[in-house]
C-alpha cells in the first residue's frame, strides 16, 4: 500500500542525492509531491472502477436484451455463452412455473401498465425482492424469467419491441449498476456460466439444481407477495 513512509524510502527529509549534488526535495516539498502522486493514483483507480462498472452494465444490457428478444420470438444466435445459459435456465424455470409466471405478469401489468413507464414498477419490484440482502443466481434467473414473461405479455398486447426492450435497461441499471459489486464478487457473467455448466452437467434431481430452483422459487414467492399485497 502506498504511504508516505514507504514513499520516502526511509529518508526523513526525502533527500534526493545524485552523486553529491544538492538535494532536490526536502520536507514540505516532498510531502506535496507525495500527495500529488497519491491523488493521481486514486484518480486512476476511480477511472478504472468506472470503466469496469460501465463494462459490466453493458454486458448485462446485452444479455437482458437478448433474453427479452428471445422471449418475444425474435430469433438470432445468442451473443455470448452467458446469454445462451440464461435462455436455457430462464425458460426451464418458466416452464416449471408457467401458470404462476403468467398470473404474476398479468398482475404486474394490471398494476403498473397504466403508468407511462412499466420499467419504473419493475425497478421497485427488483429492489424490494432482494431487500433482505440475499441475492443469488437463482433469484437473478427468476427475475429474468419473470421479465421475459412480462415482455411477451406486453408484445401480445401490441406493445412495440422497443417498449419491451426498455425492461432490459432496467435490469442492466439494477444488476450492472446497483448490484455490480455482488456480480463482480461472484465472477460476473463468466461466474454465471460456470454455475450454469456445473448445474447442467448433473441430474435434474441433484442437490445443486434443486438449490438453484429453490432459490428461484423464493424469488417467485417474493414476486407473488409484492404483486398481490
Amino acid at each position: 500500500m502506498l504511504d508516505e513512509k514507504n514513499y520516502y524510502l526511509g529518508n526523513r527529509n526525502c533527500d534526493v542525492d545524485r552523486g553529491g549534488e544538492t538535494p532536490l526535495l526536502k520536507g514540505s516539498h516532498c510531502r506535496s509531491v507525495f500527495r500529488f502522486g497519491l491523488k493521481l493514483s486514486l484518480g486512476a483507480l476511480d477511472i478504472a472502477g468506472r470503466k469496469m462498472s460501465c463494462w459490466l452494465r453493458n454486458e448485462t444490457l446485452t444479455l437482458a436484451k437478448d433474453y427479452i428478444d428471445f422471449c418475444i420470438g425474435i430469433q438470432r444466435t445468442p451473443p455470448s455463452e452467458s446469454a445462451n445459459a440464461m435462455r436455457r435456465l430462464g425458460k426451464e424455470l418458466e416452464l416449471q412455473h408457467r401458470s404462476k409466471f403468467l398470473s404474476l405478469a398479468q398482475s404486474f401489468l394490471s398494476t403498473c401498465g397504466s403508468t407511462p413507464e412499466p420499467s419504473a414498477c419493475l425497478c421497485r419490484v427488483m429492489t424490494m425482492l432482494v431487500e433482505d440482502g440475499k441475492l443469488n443466481w437463482g433469484r437473478i434467473v427468476s427475475l429474468f424469467a419473470f421479465t421475459g414473461v412480462v415482455a411477451n405479455e406486453m408484445f401480445s398486447r401490441e406493445e412495440d419491441v422497443e417498449s419491451c426492450r426498455r425492461l432490459a435497461e432496467t435490469i442492466a441499471d439494477y444488476l450492472g449498476g446497483e448490484k455490480s459489486e455482488w456480480l463482480l464478487e461472484n465472477g460476473g457473467w463468466d461466474g454465471f456460466c460456470q454455475f450454469f455448466h456445473s448445474s447442467s452437467q448433473v441430474p435434474q434431481e441433484s442437490s445443486m439444481k434443486t438449490a438453484l430452483f429453490a432459490a428461484a422459487g423464493v424469488g417467485i414467492a417474493g414476486l407473488t407477495f409484492l404483486l398481490v399485497r
